[in-house]
């Protein structure tokens, strides 16, 4: 039941997508037709935002009894007493998930609009307010404290400041204007702060803006899998090699007891910050983060005994998590994916110098864990292909949560292999749309299963280094 259209792509990708998920292996297992509906499918999917907004506790801080029972008086206040559960994931213990109701149907349209960018917009799908920077196009005469309808430009095509827009544009919801036409588009410089506070999104999710923020991170679930599945040990040194913004970095602190050593890594100085602060919010003491190139993070020389960054020594870690840079073409919502496909191929070569980077710095016995959020089988099952026959040392290892699908067919892996790998493949579940009626009927195990399945698109791999050179 989509609600809005199907991702659009330009017109390569698309191509080179068709060609991927109508592959021979893939055919041959699914026939012709069940692979083209899972294709379509996903397609659906992706310009939707995930039926849960999941949250990791920060158990370092806090037990997660006691921080639901805060989220649910906050979501509550939120919606206006709407009895909205919050939900313990079983299998994720930190992990506390939250329906998203929508898409409503019934909401009327304002004559005052108010035009928003395409990543301002999925913000807003997924539960946020709109922010000024946000903000491209407003009707003529809006006036703070207007009603306005919110529609996303997702396509990118509307003037900054124009006065009305008649491109393709997405209907997100309705909200009230702090803000005056003339005080948002200020000559005096860009403005800050809140431009629209949502009161009838299409899709009803909590605000984060400013909640819990040492007790709460707001994560996807497959992020929040990526680092149980490393299982950092207290007293461990670990590398996250791609780190920023720092979620699965303190998560990693997070599951040791800030016992150890967390290396974070970015090659951008901003995002290193960000690392930084998100550490200091958590109040996680062990991270310890670098703006350096993971691709140079291998030592060929003598290191000095008291240097504590880049580059290491060879097998100079226990546990290394590469969560690769990526095409990030499992993100929800995503209505028009913009990337052309030279950018697209262009992540399989420099995930390969990670990975090769990561294979030498770890210790033997050691664990490695892969994962990007995208649906490509180059980035993913084509990566493992590639390591089990390049690296005789690298052993493919069961997964613990397994909560994802198996690996997807088209790599020229084993059965054995594919079931060892972890898709999270968004079109594994129907499209369905959930209202307050519907989510009280609901048993929470059928909706801890759909909040398993109706989630970003993502792929993990691990592997163990043998102990033999």
């Amino acid at each position: 039941m989509s609600f809005f259209p199907k991702i659009a792509f330009q017109y390569e990708v698309e191509e080179y997508l068709t060609k991927v998920f109508r592959n021979n292996e893939l055919i041959t297992a699914l026939g012709t037709q069940e692979a083209e509906n899972k294709y379509q499918s996903l397609l659906s999917h992706l310009s939707h935002p995930p039926a849960f907004t999941s949250v990791r506790v920060n158990t370092h801080l806090a037990s997660v009894k006691h921080v639901k029972k805060l989220l649910f008086e906050e979501i509550q206040k939120q919606f206006k007493g709407l009895r909205v559960p919050v939900l313990e994931h079983p299998k994720l213990q930190d992990v506390l998930l939250i329906p998203v109701i929508g898409p409503r149907r019934d909401l009327k349209q304002h004559v005052s609009e108010v035009i928003v960018g395409a990543q301002c917009g999925y913000a807003v799908l997924r539960g946020a307010h709109v922010y000024v920077p946000g903000i491209v196009s407003t009707s003529r005469f809006v006036k703070a404290g207007d009603l306005v309808s919110v529609y996303s430009d997702i396509e990118g095509k509307c003037k900054r400041g124009a006065k009305e827009f008649n491109g393709v544009k997405v209907f997100l919801g309705n909200g009230i204007s702090e803000l005056s036409r003339s005080e948002i588009f200020s000559s005096s410089g860009p403005l800050k702060g809140l431009g629209v506070t949502m009161i009838e999104p299409v899709y009803l999710s909590p605000s984060f803006d400013s909640v819990l923020p040492s007790y709460l991170f707001l994560q996807n679930l497959p992020s929040v899998v990526v680092s149980h599945i490393l299982n950092p040990q207290p007293g461990e040194k670990i590398l996250d090699m791609c780190a920023a913004p720092g979620g699965k970095t303190t998560h990693i602190a997070t599951l040791m007891r800030d016992q150890g050593e967390v290396i974070a890594m970015d090659k951008i100085a901003n995002k290193v910050k960000k690392i930084k602060q998100n550490a200091e919010l958590l109040r996680l003491n062990c991270i310890k983060a670098f703006c350096y190139d993971g691709t140079k993070a291998l030592s060929v020389e003598k290191r000095e005994d008291k240097q504590e960054g880049p580059p290491f020594l060879p097998e100079s870690f226990d546990r290394i998590l590469v969560d690769a840079p990526c095409s990030g073409m499992g993100q929800r919502p995503n209505m028009a994916y913009s990337s052309t496909l030279k950018e697209v191929t262009s992540y399989q070569p420099l995930q390969r110098k990670l990975f090769t980077v990561a294979v030498k710095l770890l210790k033997p016995g050691g664990v490695l864990v892969y994962s990007t959020c995208t649906i490509t089988l180059s980035e993913n099952e084509e990566q493992v292909a590639w390591a089990l026959k390049n690296f005789p040392c690298l052993q493919l290892h069961p997964q613990e949560p397994h909560i994802g699908g198996e690996g997807m067919k088209g790599a020229g892996l084993s059965l054995d292999e594919l079931k060892l790998l972890q898709r999270f493949d968004p079109s594994a579940v129907t499209l369905q749309g959930m209202d307050i009626n519907s989510l009280q009927d609901s048993r929470e195990d059928d909706l801890i299963s759909l909040a398993n399945k109706d989630c970003i698109g993502f792929f993990i791999a691990k592997f163990i280094k043998s102990n033999s050179k």
